[in-house]
């Protein structure tokens, strides 16, 4: 599994000019901006690779499921990514 040390090494790498401490910055940098935007509601489309928006989920009944007792599951907001085309194709080529 790739993580965000094998992202920055070969950003650093293929673009020779950046550091890892400089490629390490410019990663943390782009997550942050989209992690901002979409806490204030705005959709991010990244053109060839996907769309990440906020979907809210209604407050439900559920089950404590170690003592089946019935509970209020409280509504909240979730990330969904929706792959763009471009990547949908390279996954499945």
């Amino acid at each position: 599994m790739a993580g965000k040390a094998d992202i920055v090494e070969n950003l650093a790498y293929n673009l020779e000019s950046m550091t890892k401490k400089e490629a390490a910055e410019a990663f943390d940098g782009v997550f942050e901006h989209i992690a901002q935007l979409l806490a204030s509601g705005e959709r991010v489309q990244v053109p060839g690779f996907g769309t990440f928006q906020i979907s809210e989920r209604a407050e439900r009944q559920g089950r404590n499921p170690k003592t089946k007792e019935p509970m209020t599951i409280p509504a909240s907001k979730t990330v969904r990514f929706k792959p763009g085309k471009q990547l949908k194709e390279s996954v499945n080529s």
